[in-house]
Order: C-alpha cells, then sequence, then structure tokens
C-alpha cells in the first residue's frame, strides 16, 4: 500500500541517511559486532551531517525541526542495511527529548551545542537491581547539600551508558509514605564525576553492538545547576515521553519485520531444495504472503501512530497498541522467516539470525507486553 507518511524533505533525509550507511557502517559492520560497540567517533561523524541533531534548536546548531519523522527515517534505513547505530535511537528518541522540554537557558548553553554536533552522546539512568518497571520503587538517593546534591545508588540495563557523557539520573530527594511516586528527581550526572563509576557492560542475548551497562554512584556530588526541571517532579515527567519511547520501539519493530522478509524472499529465490528453488513450494509462497498482509497491518497501525504523535495527538492508550501489536507481529515474522532459511537460519553469519536475536527484547524494553494489555484494558473500563 502507498505511505503518504513523509514529505520530499524525509526522502532527502532518507538518501543522506542511506549514503552514510552504505559507506561508513556496513563495510565495517561486523568490525562492530565482534567487538560488542560501536566507536564512539560515529556520532560525532553524524552530527557533522546533520543527522543526530535535527530535534535541536538551529540556535545551537541544530535543524530545528520538532519533526519525529527524520527520527522515524533514522530507523528504517537502519533496519534496510541490517545495521544498529548502538544506543542512537535512546539518545534520540528518549533522552534529548528530557533536555528539550526541561533544560534552563544556561543548561541549553550548556549542553545543546554539543548535542548537535554528536559531542555530547547521552544516556537515561532509570533501572536500578530491584526496581526495573516500578520505578516508584527507585533506591538510589540525592542528599541536599548546599549547592551540591550528594548522589548514592545503583543502576542496571542502562543503553548507551559506555560511551555517554550526560546520563540523566531518577534518584529520590525525599520520601512520602502516602505516594510511593512523590519525591523522585531528574539529574545530569556528567563523565568524570568523582564517584561515578561505569561497570561492567552486559552481555546480552541479541543488540549486541548496543552496549548496555551497569553504572554506579558514590557520594557523587552533583551541581544543583545539573538538576534537570523542578525538585520532586520527576514521576510526572517521565509519563511525558513514555509515548514516544513505545512509539520508538514499534518503528524498529516494524521496520526489521520489512528487512526480514526482504531477506526471506532473496534467499528462497536463490536457495535451492530438492532440485527447486525454495520459492517454488506453496508453503514458501503461502508463509510470505501471510506475512506481507500481516506486516501492511502493522505498518498501517504504525503510520497511523506516527501521524497523530507528530500531531501531538497521540494518547498512551494507542501508543500501548500499536507497540503490541507491532512488536508481537515482529515475533511471528521473524521467527518464521528464519524457518525458511532452514539451517543457514541459525547462523549468525546471515542477518536473518541476528534479527531474530534483537526482536525477543521488543516485547519487554519499553514496557512489556503484558504492560500494554494493562494499559490497554484499563482503557476499556476492566
Amino acid at each position: 500500500m502507498r505511505r503518504t507518511l513523509f514529505t520530499q524533505d524525509h526522502e532527502d533525509f532518507r538518501l543522506l541517511v542511506r549514503d552514510f550507511l552504505v559507506r561508513e557502517v556496513v563495510p565495517v559492520y561486523e568490525q562492530w559486532r565482534h567487538a560488542g560497540l560501536v566507536p564512539r567517533e560515529l556520532f560525532t561523524s553524524l552530527g557533522k551531517l546533520g543527522i543526530i541533531g535535527t530535534t535541536v534548536p538551529e540556535e545551537y546548531g541544530g535543524g530545528g525541526q520538532d519533526d519525529y519523522r527524520y527520527n522515524v527515517v533514522i530507523q528504517e534505513e537502519c533496519a534496510r542495511a541490517t545495521v544498529t547505530l548502538g544506543g542512537l535511537r535512546t539518545h534520540l528518541d528518549v533522552v534529548v527529548p528530557y533536555f528539550l522540554g526541561l533544560a534552563d537557558t544556561g543548561q541549553r548553553a550548556r549542553w545543546f551545542p554539543g548535542l548537535a554536533s554528536g559531542e555530547l552522546y547521552t544516556a537515561i539512568a532509570m533501572s536500578e537491581p530491584g526496581a526495573g518497571s516500578d520505578l516508584a520503587g527507585i533506591a538510589t538517593t540525592a542528599v541536599r547539600d548546599g549547592d551540591h546534591y550528594v548522589l548514592d545508588g545503583a543502576k542496571t540495563f542502562i543503553t548507551g551508558g559506555y560511551h555517554a557523557d550526560l546520563v540523566i539520573v531518577v534518584a529520590r530527594t525525599s520520601t512520602d509514605p502516602g505516594n510511593r511516586r512523590a519525591g523522585l528527581t531528574l539529574f545530569v550526572v556528567e563523565k568524570g564525576m568523582p564517584g561515578f563509576t561505569v561497570g561492567r557492560k552486559l552481555d546480552k542475548l541479541g543488540l549486541t553492538v548496543q552496549d548496555t551497562v551497569e553504572l554506579s554512584f558514590a557520594d557523587v556530588r552533583v551541581p544543583a545547576a545539573n538538576r534537570l526541571g523542578e525538585e520532586g517532579k520527576a514521576f510526572s515527567y517521565l509519563g511525558r515521553n513514555l509515548a514516544q519511547e513505545r512509539l520508538a520501539i514499534t518503528v524498529g519493530a516494524v521496520a526489521q519485520s520489512r528487512a526480514a522478509i526482504d531477506l526471506t524472499i532473496a534467499y528462497v529465490r536463490d536457495r535451492k531444495v530438492f532440485g527447486q528453488p525454495v520459492a517454488h513450494f506453496q508453503n514458501t509462497k503461502f508463509e510470505l504472503a501471510a506475512m506481507a498482509a500481516e506486516l501492511e497491518a502493522a505498518q498501517a497501525l504504525l503510520d497511523a501512530a506516527v501521524t497523530a504523535h507528530v500531531a501531538g495527538d497521540l494518547s498512551a492508550v494507542d501508543a500501548a497498541k500499536a507497540k503490541l501489536f507491532c512488536t508481537e507481529v515482529q515475533g511471528r515474522v521473524v521467527d518464521r522467516c528464519l524457518q525458511l532459511h532452514g539451517g543457514y537460519g541459525y547462523i549468525l553469519e546471515y542477518p536473518i539470525a541476528r534479527l531474530y536475536a534483537d526482536a525477543r527484547v521488543s516485547r519487554i524494553y519499553g514496557g512489556t507486553s503484558e504492560v500494554m494489555k494493562t494499559i490497554i484494558s484499563k482503557s476499556l473500563g476492566l
């Protein structure tokens, strides 16, 4: 079906991203995969081309484009090239919006030029060893001491934390027994602050070039000038960007499903079994036809969600519906595509194996499928 989501400006941007990936990423991607990390200079290279700073205001060197569709293009082109760019999606879709929405004038002057150029790369530290989806259970503390806060605690599953120059940390500044959500505050911790330690890089099933680390904070003195937003208001701030965070995961799910189908069509045309191409078997045709139809439904739902988000109308419930449906589609599609590859589908040399491993987390992070169902069921009055 013909998509109407993008303008010519988006398509021109798509060609810029595609050219960069073909020239700078695809030839060295296997090296990154074996290293388990993208090089830090990737982000400054993206900054020089204007790819990484599209949403940063022009006065700070950015593109000044408050249009999420540019982020969609980046994800679609990465999927098309069967690569990932480390934690770039988290940086652009999850973290930068907090800076854009909450930074004061002084913080903008300090940080926005670096966000536009790629000189500053970011992460957000919410999850803790004892508090994952339950953000109200955060135990990391920040105690006011003059012009500073003293930060103590530990965070885990932090995407992009290995390279991050700025980490937004959610910490508890007060406790209200009657309201567990109250008393949380956001702080920007800078690389190199005494007591701030980047721990081990976690080995994951998939997303191998996306660094995921543990962070620890031992008496880290964070200037009050690094507090992001008002004290005690973090829980409400965290809720504001959940729709976009879930939409970003949905974009990846659909784009990677499309990549899986395209790879599989090419494979079954070339691969021969019993003297004929796998594509000639009725089962192959039926499987791919069913997947193509399911993908079109997912794409239509996603494009409607993106359109609503650009207009400022995407609700938490609709974001949950899109994430639930599209990530479940991704799981089914990639599994069936791998099956059509036969034994080669299980070999990491083939991109379909990596797509399969990467797909599994889509139904977990950003809110599990069960959490999405809970949100949707509440909207039904259940």
